[in-house]
């Protein structure tokens, strides 16, 4: 039996979908815009922070968490409104301890659409000031006088804000 013309194309389409499934796969720790893997994509002068309400607009400060039980992403404008954000909330959000929550802090190197982003418990922390003046900056490689990130956080949440 002939399969009329249109379910040969969908029979060849599916068929070429299949071969391209590894390819695909290695591209899948970015997307075209270059956010990493799961991370949402923050729209600059848009979007708020979820802990100060604060539009997210200095690509150089920016982080985001995400998980829970609907993979939701919360958003910053600081690394400082992150930390205090985590303080406040775990307690109440015991997903927030889960290995699968991700977390991201932008690179204080970003200069305009050109963006890094860092897993923020490995990244160094250096003195800069910050949108919301909790005045730490992230970056990848260790600089004189900068803080791992244990440091950082015991230091931004002892200060307290």
């Amino acid at each position: 039996m002939r399969h009329p013309p249109r379910r040969r194309f969908l029979g060849r389409l599916v068929g070429a979908g299949l071969a391209l499934t590894p390819l695909a796969a290695a591209l899948a720790g970015c997307d075209k815009n270059g956010w990493p893997a799961g991370m949402v994509e923050i729209k600059w002068d848009r979007d708020t922070c979820t802990r100060c309400k604060m539009v997210i607009s200095d690509r150089r400060f920016a982080a985001e968490l995400r998980g829970g039980p609907q993979d939701s992403a919360y958003k910053f404008d600081d690394i400082g409104c992150l930390l205090f954000w985590l303080r406040e909330q775990t307690p109440t959000l015991p997903w927030l301890a889960d290995p699968a929550t991700r977390q991201w802090v932008a690179d204080m190197n970003n200069k305009g659409e050109q963006l890094h982003w860092l897993d923020p418990r490995q990244a160094h922390y250096v003195s800069r000031h910050s949108p919301m003046g909790y005045n730490f900056a992230a970056t990848a490689q260790p600089q004189a006088g900068s803080q791992d990130f244990a440091t950082m956080r015991e230091h931004l949440l002892a200060r307290g804000k």
